[in-house]
Formats: structure tokens, C-alpha cells, sequence
């Protein structure tokens, strides 16, 4: 297998470095290296230029946002498959082999992932490394990414790798000028197109960097994925086998946004959510969740759902349902 790496970079260069030299560390190693530095100020690229290797290949362009980056890489990919990995996250050495097992084990599969696991950010350090359980890893084979992402999230950005063919031929792959979901987008409409065989072992790490894009986004509205997932089911779009798993993907997410409504004190909101969700009216989260919204005072609620939040008891696509 040729795997190419993607890197988007914006203006990491305290961990870039690092990232690049974990995906050229491999004992599998990549066919190459893709740096697409999307206008950075810090001299980043500069950075991974040094480095040297003939894999790597930096590419500038101005600044046009993380998916005009990750597309850009895609058009210019030589390998069979595509992996992704952030500037400011690090790959174990046997990620890339794990992911050979993986399509190994289930040659049908045009998405491969792995497990992750989160690390202090520490600035221009290699993260600590772990160990992993040598020899066969075990691989799940998923038919229905979405329901199988409401368990919990298999794989992050990081740790996914497409056949390079079938993204090409979606391009463009990411939505541009999104920083909230443009991955999830993705990587749930490969899924409905072809299976995913998913390594259940860590073999990513993802740095906990102060500051996210996504911070920006508001927790109480739809992320523009969902509305275009929502619209791509109504109309047919979505193949009929997983229409319904969309439409339940889709309602705990805004029974969840009708929650944080209530923790924020917008009964108003919650109800337009709920009235949203109704999909899933059946559901025992819907139901608790009108049920504090109709009938629990406000202060009450607030303070109960707020808990909820810091508890991490909710449904996102990076966290469990409850």
C-alpha cells in the first residue's frame, strides 16, 4: 500500500515539526509527505523545508481556509491512499502499518481508521510515546458510519485514511470556508459509499491546543454539515439504507442543541429544537429533555443541563449519548 500524507498547515510551527517527522518515522513508510501551508505568518513551512527529506513536499498557497488546503493536497496525492494528519498532532510509528492490517483484514473497505487518544499540547515536544499491543489488532468492520459514531467516535482526522481514487473523484472534498464539521461532512458521505474497517487501538495522538477554530461556532445552532446532511436525506440523496440512521444522527443532535438552549435559559430555542427533533420524539432523550422543557422551572433546568455539559452527558460527534 502507498500511503500519502496530508497536512494542512495555518500557523503551527511550535508542532509541525513534529508532525511531519512522525509520519515520516513509520515503519510503514508513506510514499509521501504533503504539506499545503495555507498563508501562515510563523515560517512553519520553513520549519518542515529543513527537515530535508525528499518525501516531504510543501506546497504555499494564500490563505483560503483548512479545506482548500486538504483539497489542494488531494488533487496533488500519488498514492493509493489518502491519510490525514493535522499539523499540531502526531502519529504513532505503527499507525500506517495498523491501517495495512486493517485492509488486510477487509479489502473492501475504502476508509480506514484507527483509535486516538489526547495528549497535553506541550509546546515543540514529541508527545510521550505509548505502547501498543504488537501483532493482528482488531478491526471492525462498519456498515453504518453514523450509527456507529453515536457509540462514540472511532477515529478523529488524524487517524482516517480514503482510498485516494474514490476521494479524488468527490472532489471538491471539503466544504471550503468551514471550520466546524467539514471532516465529519466528509467522512459521513464516503460512508455511504463504501465500508470502513476500523483498528480499535490507539495509534494517534491529538494534542488538547489552546484555541479551536470550531470554538467559534455557536453550541445552540446546527453546524452547516448537519443542515446539508439533513437536506441530502430529504431529498433522496442519502442511499435508502442509511436514511434513517441519518435522520437519528441528525435528531439527537438537536435534542443535544435544545439542551444547551435550556442550560443557556432559552426555553424558546429548546422548544424550536424539539419541535426539530421530532424525528426521534420517540426517544427517551427527547422525552426527558421536553419534559424539562415544558415542565421543570427554568433556573431548575438550567442548572440541571448545565451539569449534563460539564459531565460531558450529551451527544456530539466527539462525545457519548446519554
Amino acid at each position: 500500500m502507498k500511503f500519502s500524507v496530508v497536512i494542512p498547515l495555518y500557523n503551527k510551527r511550535q508542532y509541525v515539526a513534529s508532525a511531519v517527522r512522525s509520519a515520516l518515522a513509520q515503519t510503514l513508510a508513506p510514499l509521501e509527505v504533503i504539506v499545503v501551508d495555507d498563508g501562515s505568518t510563523d515560517g512553519g513551512a520553513d520549519l518542515v523545508e529543513a527537515i530535508g527529506d525528499p518525501r516531504v513536499r510543501v506546497v504555499r498557497q494564500p490563505n483560503a481556509g483548512v479545506s482548500a488546503a486538504r483539497n489542494r493536497a488531494v488533487d496533488m496525492a500519488r498514492g493509493d491512499w489518502i491519510a490525514f494528519l493535522d499539523a499540531d498532532d502526531w502519529y504513532h510509528p505503527e499507525l500506517l502499518a495498523a491501517l495495512a492490517q486493517a485492509h488486510q483484514a477487509s479489502p473492501g473497505a475504502g476508509m480506514l481508521g484507527a483509535g486516538f487518544r489526547r495528549v497535553p499540547h506541550l509546546y515543540g515536544a514529541d508527545p510521550e510515546g505509548w505502547s501498543v499491543a504488537e501483532g493482528f489488532y482488531e478491526v471492525e468492520v462498519v456498515e453504518d458510519l453514523r450509527m456507529r459514531w453515536m457509540k462514540n467516535a472511532p477515529f478523529c482526522t488524524s487517524s482516517v485514511a480514503i482510498r485516494a481514487d474514490l476521494l479524488q473523484g468527490m472532489q471538491p472534498c471539503f466544504a471550503v470556508g468551514e471550520f466546524a464539521g467539514e471532516d465529519l461532512d466528509l467522512w459521513f458521505r464516503v460512508g455511504d459509499l463504501t465500508p470502513a474497517a476500523l483498528v480499535n487501538a490507539p495509534f494517534v495522538a491529538v494534542r488538547n491546543v489552546p484555541q479551536s477554530l470550531s470554538s467559534t461556532h455557536s453550541r445552540t445552532d446546527m453546524a452547516p454539515y448537519l443542515e446539508r446532511m439533513d437536506r441530502r436525506a430529504r431529498a433522496g440523496e442519502i442511499p435508502r439504507h442509511f436514511r434513517r440512521s441519518a435522520f437519528w444522527f441528525i435528531g439527537q443532535l438537536q435534542v443535544t442543541l435544545a439542551r444547551e438552549s435550556l442550560a443557556e435559559g432559552d426555553r424558546r430555542r429548546a422548544l424550536y429544537w424539539l419541535l426539530r427533533a421530532r424525528n426521534v420524539a420517540w426517544g427517551r432523550r427527547w422525552q426527558i429533555t421536553a419534559l424539562m422543557t415544558l415542565c421543570m422551572p427554568s433556573r431548575l433546568a438550567g442548572t440541571w443541563q448545565r451539569w449534563r455539559l460539564r459531565s460531558a452527558e450529551v451527544f456530539s460527534p466527539e462525545g457519548p449519548l446519554s
